[in-house]
C-alpha cells in the first residue's frame, strides 16, 4: 500500500539511549513493533541544528547545502539562516511541490519564505519585545490563512514563552495536529526542540530531559491520535528521528582572544574591535574561522597559531582544519579559511578579551552544560524510527546517515531528489 501522507518530526537532540525510557510508554512500542528503526543516525559536521536540518531535508551534506552554521556570516553577526535562500539544494519540499503535492511545515529550520511550503510556519521568532509572533511569522513567509487558522488559536501556548519549553513544543504540535487535521498536506515537517533545549541548560541526562520525554511522547500520541480520528494512521508513514546528539562540557574557550594577543586582532582600550585579520565563530563544540586579509601572510600566521594551539592541547580544541581538509574529510564546505574541533569536552564562545576559559553561559546554547557542534562520531547518537505501510515492521538497521532519510522518503513517494548524496534505506522498505 503506498501512503497518502509523509509526516516527518525531528526531535531536536534525540538519541538512541533515550528509547530505553520512551520504550516503557505504550504506544512507543506498538511504534516500534510495527515499525523499522535505525539504531543509529551519522549527522553532518558541524553537527549544529540548521546544516544538520538542511542535509536531513535535501540529503546532502553541507559542501553542496552551502548550510555551514546557525548563524550568517560576520563579525559579531548573530543574525541567523531563517530563510530557504541560504539552502542551496533541492528539498522534498521542492520535490513534493514538483510532483502536484501539498506541502505544510511547522517551525523546520531554514524554510522561511519558502515557494514550495503552502502552509507554512517557519521556525522564527518576534525580533524584539514588542513585536507580535504573527508579524513575525508573516514577514518570513507565513500566509494570512495560517496565521487565522492556525498560529492564532494556538498562540496562548506560546504567549511570553517564546523559546521557552516545554511551552514552545506545545505550540509546535498543536499547530501540527492541526494544519494535518485542516490540510490535509502530503508532506508535514515538524522541528520540536524541548529535549535540546533541556540538555544544553541541564546536561546531558537528567529528570529535566526526561520530564520532556514524556512531553514529546504525549505530543507524539496526539498526533497518532488525530491520524487515527481522521481514519489516515494506516494510509500514513511517520518517522520519528533527529538531528544530533549532545555532549556534556567542563568549559568554555574563547579562540577571538587568542587572534587578539597575537596581534592578528586590534582592540582599542574599551575592548572594542578595531581592525582584524581573521575571527572566529563559535560553533558550539567546534568554530569556524574567517579570514579579513586574504593575504597569504595573514593565512599562514592564522593557520600557525591555531596549529600551534591544537598540538599543545592547552586551548580546548585537538585539530586544526584546513578548509580543504574539512571538504575532503567531512563534507563541509563555506566561506572559512580553517575549522577548530573541541577536545571533547570544551565549547566555543565569541569573546575577544578578557580569560581565555570561562564557566557555562546559560543564556547561549552553544555555552551551555551539553551541546554539540562536533564530528559526528563523537557523542550519543541520534536515531529514526519509521512507522506505516511503506516499513519492514521489526526491521532494526544498527547505523546509517541522516543524509539517507530524505532518498528513502522520495524513493517511498516517487518524488525526485537526484542529487542526493545520501542512498536508499532499503532495509527497511517494503
Amino acid at each position: 500500500m503506498k501512503p497518502r501522507r509523509t509526516i516527518i518530526i525531528s526531535n531536536d537532540a534525540l538519541v538512541t539511549e533515550d528509547y530505553e525510557y520512551l520504550l516503557t510508554k505504550p504506544l512507543m512500542r506498538e511504534l516500534m513493533a510495527k515499525g523499522s528503526w535505525v539504531k543509529t543516525l551519522n549527522t553532518v559536521y558541524p553537527s549544529i541544528t540548521y546544516c544538520c536540518h538542511a542535509s536531513m531535508v535535501t540529503g546532502c551534506y553541507p559542501e553542496k547545502t552551502h548550510l555551514y552554521n546557525n548563524e550568517v556570516d560576520g563579525f559579531g553577526c548573530s543574525d541567523w539562516t531563517w530563510e530557504r535562500h541560504h539552502l542551496q539544494a533541492k528539498t522534498l519540499a521542492d520535490a513534493a511541490k514538483e510532483a502536484g503535492g501539498t506541502v505544510a511545515n511547522v517551525f523546520w529550520p531554514v524554510l522561511g519564505q519558502d515557494p514550495s511550503i503552502d502552509y507554512n510556519i517557519p521556525e522564527y521568532w518576534s525580533q524584539s519585545p514588542e513585536e507580535p509572533l504573527t508579524v513575525a511569522l508573516a514577514r518570513m513567509g507565513t500566509s494570512q490563512q495560517v496565521i487565522d487558522e492556525i498560529v492564532k488559536p494556538n498562540l496562548y501556548y506560546i504567549e511570553g514563552h517564546q523559546r521557552q519549553h516545554p511551552f514552545c513544543d506545545e505550540f509546535v504540535f498543536a499547530c501540527a495536529r492541526d494544519m494535518l487535521v485542516k490540510y490535509k498536506p502530503d508532506l508535514l515537517l515538524v522541528h520540536p526542540a524541548g529535549i535540546d533545549g533541556m540538555r544544553h541548560r541541564y546536561g546531558l541526562f537528567n529528570e529535566y530531559v526526561t520530564e520532556q520525554l514524556d512531553y514529546t511522547y504525549y505530543w507524539i500520541e496526539k498526533i497518532v491520535r488525530a491520524l487515527k480520528e481522521m481514519g489516515e494512521w494506516e494510509q500514513t508513514d511517520l518517522i520519528l528521528t533527529s538531528d544530533h546528539g549532545q555532549m556534556n562540557m567542563i568549559r568554555c574557550a574563547h579562540p577571538n582572544v587568542l587572534l587578539s594577543r597575537a596581534g592578528l586582532m586590534t582592540l582599542d582600550e574599551a575592548g572594542k574591535v578595531v581592525d582584524k585579520k581573521a575571527y572566529v565563530k563559535a560553533v558550539g563544540a567546534s568554530a569556524q574561522v574567517f579570514l579579513t586579509d586574504p593575504s597569504p601572510e595573514a593565512y599562514n600566521a592564522v593557520k600557525d597559531l591555531f596549529t600551534e594551539a591544537a598540538a599543545s592541547g592547552l586551548y580546548g580544541f585537538e585539530r586544526c582544519y584546513t578548509a580543504e581538509e574539512a571538504q575532503r574529510e567531512t563534507h563541509l564546505a563555506g566561506d572559512f579559511a580553517f575549522v577548530l574541533e573541541t577536545d571533547g569536552y570544551t565549547s566555543f564562545g565569541p569573546r575577544v578579551t578578557g580569560d581565555y576559559y570561562t564557566s557555562y553561559d546559560l543564556t547561549d546554547y552553544r555555552l551551555g552544560r551539553a551541546t554539540h557542534g562536533y564530528l559526528p562520531h563523537r557523542g550519543p547518537q541520534p536515531s529514526m524510527l519509521c512507522v506505516g505501510p511503506s516499513f519492514r515492521a521489526g526491521a532494526v538497521v544498527e547505523r546509517r546517515n541522516t543524509v539517507d532519510m530524505a532518498p528513502t522518503v522520495a524513493k517511498i513517494r516517487g518524488w525526485s531528489l537526484p542529487d542526493a548524496d545520501g542512498t536508499v534505506i532499503d532495509e527497511i522498505l517494503l
